[in-house]
């Protein structure tokens, strides 16, 4: 899932976190204030906006202040997934989306949601004029592009498609990734249409190559599409590990969480310029388009880490509709607020999100 252009530019970054990931987890890092836990942790693409709040915990400092190192990495286009590589044990968190928690623990991998960072895919269906495509009702017969195939937006694409009593043999998926190819594939005619994200959003709107046509990419976007808040971008961690590593889970969440409150007190523009540069200024978007895009879908993010009411509800529900056999899964498996209440605490903030409960 992780774009090809802004990728290059981020191969610094991205190199020296993958090397670190060769080390066990149980190992410490000195800082100025001694020892400190390592914890490793991969992102699913981690110059995407709806995954911006684990680079910007390490921009702002927060690991280290709340008492863990965190080496951080990105899924590569064509490897392993950072969802998949947490639960093989290859990293010991995954930067992903909350729906993953459930196709693991379907196939009996007891994998949870430690803090819940947004309430919506924070993706867009992407579509060119000539398509013809206003809505998923048009999904017949096109070519829709998706990151990867199996992945999230694969997922979300298909359930777009059943809403509208569309078969999945009705239409034709396609891979594109996100940034460059995502684009080409639109402007080659290769795909109708594409689910991607800021800034891949920003760069297609600028340069009048498609236009918005389902909008997941804010809380209301995607009660409107998709019935209620979606969870998606979340810390994913096997619940046995979790369970041997209490205090490195604890400060990986305070330090989100407080991230998670500095996002929804500041603007876009202040957190563009707390990002690497390479983030939000590359071959396919400027600066600008990275802010107003961000603008736009800050919706997405939540203040506090909490798991928002009916959210897993909704989640288990398209699970069911995509053929996932949920029937001996409970929603309180899936997920904690302990983790976030307990940083709310520390920071003295209290919770804006309406928690979702064991009854979802």
């Amino acid at each position: 899932m992780f774009t090809r252009a802004i990728g290059v530019a981020a191969a610094g970054i991205v190199a020296l976190s993958l090397a670190a990931c060769s080390s066990p987890s149980s190992t410490t890092s000195s800082s100025g204030s001694g020892s400190l836990p390592t914890v490793k942790l991969m992102v699913g693409g981690i110059d995407k906006q709806i995954y911006l709040p684990y680079q910007l915990a390490q921009q702002l400092g927060y690991y280290k202040k709340y008492g863990v190192n965190v080496e951080l990495s990105t899924e590569q286009n064509g490897g392993v997934g950072a969802e998949d590589a947490m639960a093989s044990g290859q990293v010991d968190m995954a930067g992903a989306w909350y729906i993953h928690t459930v196709d693991f623990q379907s196939k009996g991998k007891d994998v949870i949601d430690v803090v819940q960072l947004s309430g919506a895919p924070g993706e867009r269906e992407m579509c060119t004029t000539k398509s013809g495509v206003t809505s998923a009702a048009d999904f017949k017969g096109k070519t829709l592009g998706v990151t990867d195939l199996g992945s999230g937006t694969d997922e979300l694409t298909q359930f777009l498609a059943s809403q509208q009593g569309i078969k999945r043999s009705q239409y034709r998926t396609l891979a594109v990734g996100a940034g460059s190819t995502a684009i080409a594939a639109l402007q080659r005619g290769t795909a109708d249409c594409v689910m991607t994200t800021q800034p891949t959003v920003g760069a297609l709107t600028a340069g009048k190559v498609a236009d918005t046509t389902i909008d997941l990419a804010t809380t209301d976007g995607a009660t409107k599409a998709l019935g209620g808040a979606w969870p998606a971008a979340g810390v994913l961690a096997q619940a046995s590990w979790v369970k041997s590593h209490q205090k490195a889970t604890q400060a990986v969440v305070d330090a989100l969480v407080a991230t998670m409150h500095w996002i929804s007190t500041h603007s876009a523009a202040d957190i563009a310029n707390k990002l690497p540069s390479s983030f939000v200024q590359n071959s396919t978007i400027t600066k600008q388009q990275y802010i107003d895009g961000l603008a736009t879908d800050k919706g997405q993010f939540l203040p506090d880490g909490i798991m928002p009411a009916g959210g897993p509800k909704v989640i288990f529900a398209m699970e069911k509709t995509l053929g996932v056999d949920t029937s001996k899964l409970n929603y309180a498996d899936t997920f904690t607020n302990s983790y976030a209440e307990k940083a709310l605490k520390l920071e003295g903030l209290t919770e804006t999100t309406t928690p979702a409960g064991a009854d979802g």
